[in-house]
């Protein structure tokens, strides 16, 4: 068995060709327990049934590959993903890695992550920072998730997780340095166009109900300044076309010195104000 057979059962089934070769290599790693230095020497692998089950089962049924092997890599680490979470994306290590910078100029001690999903926000800044991540979510599934994560990358007491739907048991005594969020911005009428992928991740981590995407925008954008310290900033990861409606939510919502990052392909990804 090489990588070109499972790439090949791949394309077969409608997989684009560049992302059946990742996918294959996946599949063969994850399966067979090989590492990189295995995959870079060798061209022929055992035979194993499994592998080909799944790529055969990947192709036939369009099920993300990170659901199949259980984990998705982000930002170094492997996270465990699943049907409760949303995976991973690029786009969000944009949004972490301007945190981050942000965090340690200005010395921060204290986050709150909103919609934390499988606490992939929450755990990296937490590794990579000296502050302490509280990740909620409304989702109890996707809070088992986030906390078998920060379990394995032994952030104990520095990312930690509560349910809370936005800021609804978050306590008002407690505030903030920053204030973070990937929310769900898809209006849902954009749905049937998606690929057939993304219908296997949570609705609740994708959609909004509005026309623009920006329901959750809104939601914490005007309760934000409430859970924030003097001097600190709210943060979001965009979908396309939303950074002008976004600006102007925390425009009026008092934020300052508003800043936009484009992503490699050129769109606005992130924005973040200060209070």
């Amino acid at each position: 068995m090489n990588i070109k057979q499972i790439e090949k059962i791949l394309t077969d089934g409608g997989i684009e060709p560049n992302e059946a070769k990742i996918e294959a290599k996946m599949l063969v790693k994850h399966f067979l327990k090989l590492s990189d230095i295995d995959l870079a020497l060798n061209e022929e692998f055992e035979e194993n049934d499994i592998v080909i089950e799944r790529a055969k089962f990947r192709a036939k049924k369009r099920i993300p590959i990170q659901h199949i092997i259980g984990t998705a890599y982000f930002m170094g680490e492997y996270f465990i993903v699943n049907e409760h979470v949303l995976i991973p994306r690029d786009e969000t290590e944009i949004l972490v890695r301007e945190s981050v910078g942000i965090i340690h100029q200005n010395e921060f001690e204290k986050v709150l992550d909103i919609g934390t999903g499988s606490g992939c926000i929450a755990c990296m800044i937490a590794k990579l920072t000296d502050t302490q991540v509280l990740g909620v979510d409304v989702s109890i599934d996707a809070l088992q998730v986030a906390i078998e994560n920060s379990s394995r990358l032994k952030l104990f007491n520095k990312a930690i997780f509560r349910k809370s739907d936005i800021f609804s048991n978050v306590k008002q005594d407690e505030k903030f340095d920053m204030i973070i969020s990937n929310p769900p911005y898809i209006p849902i009428s954009e749905k049937k166009r998606l690929q057939a992928e993304v219908g296997f991740e949570p609705d609740l981590a994708l959609f909004a109900k509005d026309i623009d995407g920006v329901e959750f925008y809104e939601k914490i954008t005007t309760k934000a300044s409430e859970f924030l310290n003097e001097g600190g900033y709210l943060m979001f990861e965009l979908g396309i076309n939303q950074a002008d409606a976004v600006r102007t939510l925390m425009t009026k919502s008092g934020f300052e010195n508003i800043e936009i990052e484009k992503d490699l392909a050129g769109i606005e990804r992130v924005i973040f104000g200060k209070r």
